[in-house]
């Protein structure tokens, strides 16, 4: 006999005592259901079974946390769409549980500590936030944050006794000074010192101090300097405007580019337009001519312009910005001095503040080659050195002018014979330094064409008395220029005496001119 057999046969036993139905010590009296063997196989009777145990032990469980997904009115099991998104839910929130095991597990007891906080996938709708968690929202309190060292009352220290500390402790000095450099400019990176505990003294402090002042005042100049200064190739606002303003009226045709650069100013080539006014004739081509504005290489050549008398009373040691207007307006004095006296030498067309337009030597765009660069036969190289001879003479008698900077860079070779460029540096030769300049001038030339092969090349003295017309009578170079620096000192005692420049230089008659 079966056991489902043996269980429907007890109830049929005869009936007992009513004591033991009623006796609470005694047996219960349970009564079981029948039921098949297929049943008790059945898969959705086990099913009910484990929901009625659940729904026993947890009578009033209320899923609030699951959002508005999987509540009991809304689960709708038939749409395909719903589904997947509560399987991506639950896949989710056990994704981010694993994160935050991982961040445990590294993390453990460490100060410094990481997250993946941006790695969860904690849907908008999903809270999952816990009490413990700080909202950033609504605090001023930055847990992460060391909090700043305490000051000292106004009686100046704290405790009593041997535990005494005044406001000039070591250590309450040094933390107060790494409070103090948040001051600093926001570019100056000065780190996490309070969370460190970082204790500066008053000297480091200090030159920090100075260093972050001084930084923030450097990169204000170097922005300026970028601003309105002009750079290698390149011009500023303003130049570019006093450019545009010379093609809008019709004085230059157009600008098509850098020529030249140098370390005091870049030459750029353009075609000549047509003049406002009918007497002045403009070239075809022209060379643009302006004069950087960095004061790099002017703030050391004041010495050129100081003692001009034409530019003395105008010269201001405290705005080196106008010494550079100056030097392009000397360049051009000194250019249309050499025009009138027949040197060839570029023509001035228009001075507009440090911008000098002039005529083109070169052709096609192309300029002409410096001395130093061009190749020149024996003839040519002796046709050329009687040629700037006479320049340097002309120079000296008829524009009263001393170059100052004379050599194979500042000579161009155009149309068989030599040109002279860049006279800004150019001097009068009563200057306290004319002399000097003249005998520097008469080297450069002697040493180029002696090592050019001319026999006929004078050395540096008799070059410099050819051109003067000075009588110096030396054996060695050492005398020679001492008796250059008591003549230009004899010259600087009779203007601060007389208060005008007058020469004073003994002369033998006018210098002889050279000719081949």
């Amino acid at each position: 006999m079966d056991s489902v057999g043996v269980a429907a046969a007890a109830p049929d036993a005869g009936p007992g005592p009513a004591w033991q139905s009623k006796c609470p010590w005694g047996a219960p009296n349970t009564t079981s259901i029948s039921c098949s063997l297929a049943d008790v196989m059945s898969e959705q009777l086990a099913k009910e079974l484990q929901l009625e145990e659940e729904n026993a032990a947890f009578p009033e469980v209320v899923a609030s946390a699951e959002g508005p997904f999987i509540t009991g009115e809304n689960i709708d099991t038939s749409s395909d769409l719903m589904l997947a998104q509560m399987l991506q839910m639950e896949f989710d929130r056990e994704y981010d549980a694993q994160l935050r095991r991982e961040e445990k597990k590294i993390n453990g007891d460490s100060k410094v500590s990481i997250s993946f906080e941006n790695y969860r996938k904690v849907h908008p709708y999903d809270s999952d936030s816990s009490e413990d968690e700080v909202d950033w929202q609504d605090t001023r309190h930055d847990p992460y944050r060391a909090d700043k060292p305490t000051t000292t009352p106004r009686r100046g220290f704290i405790g009593k006794g041997k535990d005494i500390t005044t406001k000039h402790d070591e250590v309450v000095c040094g933390r107060k000074n790494t409070a103090r450099m948040e001051n600093f400019a926001p570019e100056f990176q000065v780190g996490d010192g309070i969370g460190m505990d970082l204790k500066l003294s008053n000297q480091v402090f200090n030159a920090l101090k100075q260093h972050a002042y001084s930084e923030e005042r450097r990169s204000a100049r170097l922005h300026e300097k970028k601003e309105h200064s002009t750079a290698e190739k390149a011009v500023d606002p303003k130049t570019r405007l006093l450019l545009y303003k010379m093609v809008n009226s019709g004085m230059l045709e157009t600008i098509t580019g850098c020529i030249s650069t140098g370390k005091e100013s870049v030459v750029f080539h353009a075609y000549g337009g047509k003049s406002a006014t009918e007497d002045k004739v403009i070239p075809p081509e022209c060379a643009i001519k302006v004069f950087k504005t960095t004061l790099n290489e002017f703030k050391n050549r004041d010495k050129y312009i100081k003692d001009d008398y034409r530019f003395k009373d105008r010269f201001s040691k405290l705005n080196p910005r106008k010494i550079i207007r100056m030097w392009a307006e000397k360049e051009m004095h000194n250019l249309t001095r050499m025009q009138n006296a027949g040197i060839p030498c570029p023509q001035v067309v228009i001075l507009k503040k440090h911008v000098l337009v002039m005529s083109f030597i070169g052709q096609d765009q192309v300029p002409a080659p410096k001395l130093k660069d061009v190749t020149l036969g024996s003839e040519d190289m002796k046709k050329a050195y009687y040629q700037i001879l006479n320049m340097m003479q002309q120079l000296y008698k008829e524009c009263n002018l001393v170059h100052a900077d004379l050599s194979e860079y500042n000579m161009l070779w155009h149309d068989g014979k030599v040109w002279l460029i860049d006279v800004s540096q150019s001097v009068e030769p009563t200057h306290p330094h004319g002399l000097e300049f003249l005998f520097r001038d008469c080297r450069n030339v002697s040493q180029f064409f002696q090592k050019g092969g001319v026999a006929e090349a004078l050395n540096e003295r008799e070059l410099f008395n050819a051109v003067s017309g000075l009588n110096i009578t030396a054996d060695n170079e050492v005398d020679f220029q001492a008796e250059i620096e008591a003549l230009e000192k004899m010259n600087e005692d009779h203007v601060q005496n007389h208060g005008k420049k007058l020469s004073t230089f003994s002369s033998d008659g006018d210098p002889p001119i050279y000719d081949e």
